[in-house]
């Protein structure tokens, strides 16, 4: 995939099925507001690739934790472990 584009939100509006239709053909585009990075358009199988990806490591932690023989390893703790990734 090449570099990411970047469009600040009135550009992305004024031009949104052309946004579509990078998303869908694998470029996504970046959308900025006043400079900063706030959202991006990316096709449904990106999006759906990503939250199976997700799952999986949620899941791997889960099973991780599963199998580890200390007891009483709240829930929270996992939550936190997987959002604090920065993967």
């Amino acid at each position: 995939m090449s570099a990411l584009l970047s469009a600040p939100i009135a550009r992305v509006r004024e031009h949104l099925g052309d946004v579509v239709d990078q998303a869908v053909a694998d470029q996504p585009t970046v959308i900025t507001r006043r400079g900063k990075e706030v959202a991006a358009v990316v096709s449904i199988d990106e999006y759906r690739r990503y939250r199976a990806w997700e799952e999986g490591e949620i899941n791997a932690i889960i099973d991780a934790r599963m199998a580890d023989s200390r007891p009483g390893i709240p829930l929270e703790d996992v939550m936190r472990e997987t959002l604090a990734r920065d993967e």
